[in-house]
């Protein structure tokens, strides 16, 4: 094993799961890499995921991939565990980085979102994994000392059968539509403050001010570019960090206020009613460059 981070291939693995800070499940996956592969730094991207939300854990690795520190990325979301859906370990960048994980959907997002994939392969090889006494915990492992071998610099196709990433389960992003009553939205996320992330691309807005419906209730919202504009009682719509649309109010949670969580379908339409054309299909993260 390398003594410290000058043996290491990769110095760095950014870890998130949905394993919360409640168990010690988190915090034993990190030993394990750590143990295996010392000197190597993990950076905790969030363990609030969701129990079983492949989708919430897919959303927010591809929020988070552009900003991630090159190396390895461990992603567990995983409610197929000791089921038939395959670990795997997909190379990016030209070997800048590796996600590890189920193949359930979680990674392609992120993949995507850094330029597709350049090589793939199910970890099949079980010398690189921990003898077991069980298959419910897959992250401690499989995936944990996968993480590390790969840090320690044993390269993809030492670890399994090579796949074709193309064969990778896709993620699921829903996409908005434009209708005759307005553009068809969903709730992609809400944060901790309460901001309600929308897939909506702020091209796809028919305007400054809008109307938003939500089932039987509909409010007017304004395109601000700060919290603090939008005005004491009032909706704004609010190009977010990741540059989609967010519902927001001010100082305070705007799905508690309208009473949404992820998933839930809002309709945004002009003032007037008029129709505004067909809308672009969202991107995930489409480039903000101007």
């Amino acid at each position: 094993m390398p003594s410290g981070n000058d043996a290491l291939h990769f110095d760095t693995v950014s870890f998130l799961s949905d394993y919360g800070l409640d168990d010690e499940f988190a915090g034993v996956v990190r030993s394990v890499v750590m143990g295996h592969a010392p000197g190597v730094v993990v950076i905790d991207v969030t363990h609030g995921i969701p129990a079983h939300d492949v989708r919430a854990g897919s959303l927010a690795l591809a929020r988070s991939a552009p900003y991630l520190c090159p190396g390895v990325v461990l992603a567990v979301v995983d409610p197929g565990v000791g089921g038939e859906r395959r670990g795997v370990a997909v190379e990016v960048g030209g070997g800048q980085s590796v996600l590890v994980g189920p193949d359930n959907g979680l990674l392609a997002p992120a993949v995507a979102m850094v330029g597709g994939a350049d090589r793939a392969v199910s970890l099949t090889d079980v010398g690189y994994h921990l003898d077991s006494p069980g298959t419910t915990f897959d992250g401690r492992d499989v995936f944990a000392p996968v993480a590390a071998h790969l840090c320690n610099g044993v390269d993809l196709a030492e670890l399994g059968e090579v796949l074709d990433p193309g064969l990778l389960v896709p993620g699921v992003v829903p996409v908005c539509v434009q209708e005759s009553d307005g553009l068809h939205a969903e709730v992609l996320w809400i944060d901790t403050f309460g901001n309600v992330q929308l897939n909506v691309d702020p091209a796809d807005l028919p305007g400054d001010r809008v109307q938003v419906r939500i089932g039987d209730r509909v409010r007017t919202a304004q395109l601000v570019t700060a919290f603090d504009q939008v005005p004491p009682g009032g909706l704004g719509l609010l190009v977010d960090s990741a540059g989609l649309v967010s519902l927001v109010v001010a100082r305070a949670s705007a799905a508690g206020e309208l009473g949404i969580s992820a998933g839930t379908a809002v309709v945004i339409a002009d003032l007037d009613g008029t129709e505004t054309g067909a809308a672009i299909p969202v991107s995930l993260g489409r480039s903000r460059a101007g």
